[in-house]
């Protein structure tokens, strides 16, 4: 009995969506080196930033976001921090757990990063973002 595949369609659409994440992921890596910053530098900041409700997130959490080991993530943050891009504060909540968060110079590198990526999304036609 002969097996049924996907339509063709299927497959380009699926490799060419890999496509453009491929190319995405590739613009990224380069503008963060382009700031003195590695692609993971990069990505803990922004995901610090984009922590939903909050601009600050303990390294359990980044861990989740960036999909590396808590160690990894650990590693990752004291990294950042001797560049001082990120500082650690006291959980006051859990004293168990610290919390991570941009310092200026921080914020300051990933505001560029991010407005040349959301103009590369937009030139590419794949978000439309409203910067309010």
């Amino acid at each position: 009995m002969e097996q049924e595949h996907l339509p063709k369609h299927i497959y380009e659409q699926l490799a060419f969506f890999r496509y453009r994440i491929r190319k995405f992921i590739r613009f990224s890596e380069e503008a963060a080196r382009s700031k003195g910053l590695t692609p993971q530098s990069h990505q803990l900041m922004l995901s610090i930033m984009g922590f939903p409700e909050r601009n600050y997130a303990t390294p359990k959490e980044l861990a989740e976001r960036l999909q590396i080991t808590p160690h990894a993530c650990v590693e990752l943050i004291q990294r950042c921090e001797e560049q001082g891009m990120v500082q650690r504060c006291p959980n006051r909540q859990d004293r168990r757990s610290i919390l991570i968060s941009l310092t200026e110079k921080g914020m300051g590198i990933l505001e560029e990063l991010s407005e040349i990526h959301v103009d590369e999304l937009k030139r590419a036609g794949l978000l439309v973002f409203d910067k309010e």
